[in-house]
């Protein structure tokens, strides 16, 4: 049997690769399962056709080295590779970045059975030329993968932009309204109470549009920014219990300080701990008990708590109390936290890590249930 190398057995065998393959895909990817067969063909001949092509072109040590460290050239006749636009495809398609690697494996898995299974791999210019052929299918895998990273970055810098502009203006300029009509209503009168309302909601939407912007920027791998100054947190915390108790009247907080209280944090993100832990310890204790804040500095760190007492939280749920999208139950109803997202506890994690801090829990029966925040000077 005459030699048949790699390349020309990819160009030759092109339809049987590209049918054995889109089986796998169509029955293997949930994404394709709803794809027609000419959207999940899209680019393999355009891939299969420029390994073919890499397979014979001459190659360097070094050449080899890079390429299978992600660099190695791409197609000149494209201003964007076979791969790249497989990437930007399978992202529209709703395919993951886990099922769009899987349909390379695919791919090198059908080239490799089929030339083995026509008996064809037989000597060492065979392996090289099937080294070389992995290589090619690691570098479009690169490629894939930075295309379509990179397209995901693009998204979330417009989703964050949207959240962070396009919604803020219009939610402020309702805040600014309600305030303005408030001050020209007579007090007690009806319009009064109803240009409070469109005050308080305003900022409720502002707060959790806040908050969204924090959890969106975490789940997409940044860090929640802070930036350092000195200050104090016995200042902060005296102004933000302050605030909290002319909020909720009917209840009584009780602040403890002790203590250096001074160091280097962020005051608007700690203030933010503060005033989700003392809102967790309102929404979630009786009305008739007190909220304990206490703030306690030694040399190295300040720790900070907040203390109510009410049901515990359930054993099972301490673990996931701190992650998003968690809310646990009302003191006085059997349904979850409806009016919460469930993102307070969450992000205040996420701003004590920043601050290189740690924050934790615990909750008992006849003890209530305690917040600690432990941060670094």
């Amino acid at each position: 049997m005459p030699r048949i190398r790699l390349a020309d057995f990819i160009r030759g065998e092109m339809e049987s690769i590209i049918v054995e393959w889109n089986d796998f895909a169509s029955s293997h990817v949930p994404a394709g399962a709803n794809m027609s067969v000419s959207a999940l063909r899209d680019h393999i001949v355009e891939i299969l056709s420029f390994i073919a092509d890499d397979l014979e072109t001459p190659q360097t040590d070094t050449q080899q080295i890079s390429k299978s460290q992600g660099d190695g050239p791409t197609e000149s006749l494209y201003r964007q590779s076979a791969a790249e636009a497989h990437a930007a495809l399978r992202l529209s398609n709703g395919f993951n970045i886990d099922q769009m690697v899987s349909e390379y494996r695919a791919l090198r898995a059908s080239v490799v059975k089929l030339w083995i299974t026509k008996g064809l791999l037989s000597d060492s210019v065979d392996l090289t030329d099937l080294t070389r052929f992995n290589e090619a299918i690691d570098q479009a895998i690169a490629e894939s993968v930075a295309e379509y990273t990179k397209l995901i970055d693009q998204s979330r810098n417009l989703f964050l932009g949207i959240l962070g502009h396009d919604l803020r203006n219009p939610i402020g300029a309702a805040s600014m309204a309600g305030d303005m009509l408030k001050r020209l209503s007579p007090p007690d009168s009806k319009e009064r109470k109803l240009a409070s309302q469109i005050v308080e909601a305003s900022q409720r939407g502002i707060q959790i549009l806040n908050d969204l912007l924090d959890i969106t920027r975490s789940a997409f791998g940044s860090d929640i920014p802070i930036s350092r100054s000195p200050m104090d947190l016995g200042q902060l915390s005296l102004q933000l219990v302050d605030e909290m108790q002319s909020l909720t009247a009917d209840r009584h907080i009780k602040l403890s300080l002790d203590g250096d209280l001074k160091g280097a944090w962020d005051g608007a993100r700690i203030g933010q701990v503060l005033s989700n832990l003392i809102g967790n310890a309102i929404h979630y204790s009786a009305p008739d008990t007190i909220i304990t804040v206490a703030l306690a500095g030694d040399p190295e760190k300040v720790t900070l708590s907040v203390h109510n007492e009410g049901a515990p939280i359930p054993a099972e749920q301490l673990d996931a109390i701190f992650e998003a999208l968690t809310r646990g139950k009302s003191p006085d109803t059997s349904q979850y936290g409806s009016s919460h997202l469930g993102l307070g506890l969450y992000i205040s994690k996420k701003i004590v890590a920043a601050h290189l801090g740690e924050i934790g829990v615990m909750s008992v029966a006849h003890g209530g249930t305690t917040f600690t925040a432990q941060l670094p000077r």
